[in-house]
C-alpha cells in the first residue's frame, strides 16, 4: 500500500513538472539578426552572434606557448541578456591557465 502511494506521489510530481512552464519557452522563436565566425586552425578562432530577443555573444580564442611542450588557448569573451527584470546584464570573461574569470557588477565576488 505505501509503495503505491509513494509512486502515485511521485507520478503526481513529474507531472507537475512537465506541466510548469519552462524558463525560456518563449525564446524558442528568437532569430539570429547576426553570426561571425573564423576559425585559424589551431591557432585560435573568433566568433560573435546577436538574436532578436537581445542576447549578444563575442568570443575569441589565441594560442599561448607556455614552454616547448605545453600551450594551451586563452579564450577571451563576453556575452550579453536581458533578466527577467528588463535590465541588460553583460558577463566579460578570461579563460586561460587560471581558469574561468568571469566578471560583471552583478556577480559576487
Amino acid at each position: 500500500m505505501q509503495t503505491s502511494i509513494v509512486i502515485l506521489l511521485f507520478a503526481g510530481l513529474l507531472a507537475l513538472g512537465y506541466a510548469a512552464p519552462r524558463p525560456g519557452a518563449e525564446e524558442k522563436d528568437a532569430q539570429l539578426l547576426k553570426y561571425e565566425n573564423d576559425h585559424n586552425g589551431i591557432d585560435g578562432y573568433n566568433f560573435q552572434f546577436d538574436t532578436s530577443n537581445g542576447i549578444q555573444r563575442q568570443e575569441q580564442a589565441q594560442l599561448k606557448q607556455f614552454d616547448d611542450e605545453n600551450a594551451a588557448l586563452v579564450v577571451r569573451g563576453s556575452y550579453s541578456f536581458t533578466g527577467d527584470d528588463g535590465q541588460v546584464y553583460t558577463v566579460n570573461y578570461v579563460a586561460d591557465e587560471n581558469g574561468f574569470q568571469p566578471e560583471a557588477p552583478h556577480l559576487p565576488k
